[in-house]
């Protein structure tokens, strides 16, 4: 399974670049950046702050994608 978000798409909808988002979650730009690029999985308290600021329910942030292997 692979864990797909929309974070960027709704960072966007928000007006909302990523150190701006960033400085009202309380991480840097970079944490930003690696979770929208999905090398980082936040943690619950770090996803549920996303959540609040950008306005929009867990479960439509993130979302569990299967993927087949090769």
């Amino acid at each position: 399974m692979e864990l797909l978000n929309h974070i960027n798409k709704l960072r966007k909808k928000n007006n909302l670049t990523q150190a701006q988002l960033a400085e009202a979650i309380g991480v840097s730009r970079k944490t930003i950046n690696t979770i929208e690029n999905r090398i980082f999985v936040p943690s619950t308290v770090l996803a549920l702050r996303l959540a609040i600021e950008l306005k929009a329910p867990v479960e439509k942030i993130f979302e569990l994608s299967e993927r087949k292997k090769s």
